[in-house]
């Protein structure tokens, strides 16, 4: 595939993209045998790697999904958690893993994570695509991380601007032209 007209260049390919996903998903296997975890990915950004995440666990999991953002139309966090579809599922004393695609400022994971303990869940753990280290504001991290990333803007495997570029099977930066 071509890249897109509106990436300055590719981040990580497929290939990269799939390798590391399985290698994340062959770590948390390792690390909850013998248990069944909640597994939750996070609308609408993580779906394509929590679709080849979960594809890659060999025990026993529950699925369910949150849409939660502190993104509007823009491409910097208005600072607001907002929870637009909920858990199915109860979390009380039960191990959940959060699936997500990026952290940044961190504010999103924190406080689904504090909301989840908060719920009584026994354990929550976070498994992340993207770490965008620099621009950490809140006291998280991903307990599985795939990559670390510098301050880029970026699209594909899910990741969007403006609901666009999700489809994109490969992580690219985007253009500065295209969000400024």
């Amino acid at each position: 595939m071509e890249m897109h007209p509106d990436c300055e260049r590719i981040m990580y390919t497929e290939e990269q993209l799939r390798k590391r996903v399985k290698e994340l998903a062959e770590q948390v296997d390792k690390d909850y045998r013998g248990k069944t975890p909640l597994v939750v990915g996070i609308l609408k950004g993580s779906i394509i790697m929590y679709a080849d995440f979960i594809r890659h666990l060999t025990m026993p999991v529950e699925l369910d999904f949150m849409a939660v953002s502190s993104y509007g139309s823009g491409a910097v966090s208005s600072g607001k958690l907002n929870i637009k579809k909920d858990l199915d599922k109860d979390v009380k004393g039960r191990d959940v893993i959060i699936v997500e695609d990026i952290i940044d400022s961190g504010f999103t994971l924190a406080n689904l994570k504090r909301l989840l303990e908060e719920r009584g869940a026994a354990s929550v753990k976070i498994v992340t695509l993207l770490d965008k280290f620099e621009r950490r504001e809140y006291d998280i991290a991903s307990d599985y991380n795939g990559f670390l990333i510098e301050n880029e803007f970026v699209v594909g495997y899910g990741l969007d601007y403006n609901e666009k570029y999700r489809n994109l099977p490969y992580i690219g930066i985007l253009r500065r032209s295209v969000y400024e």
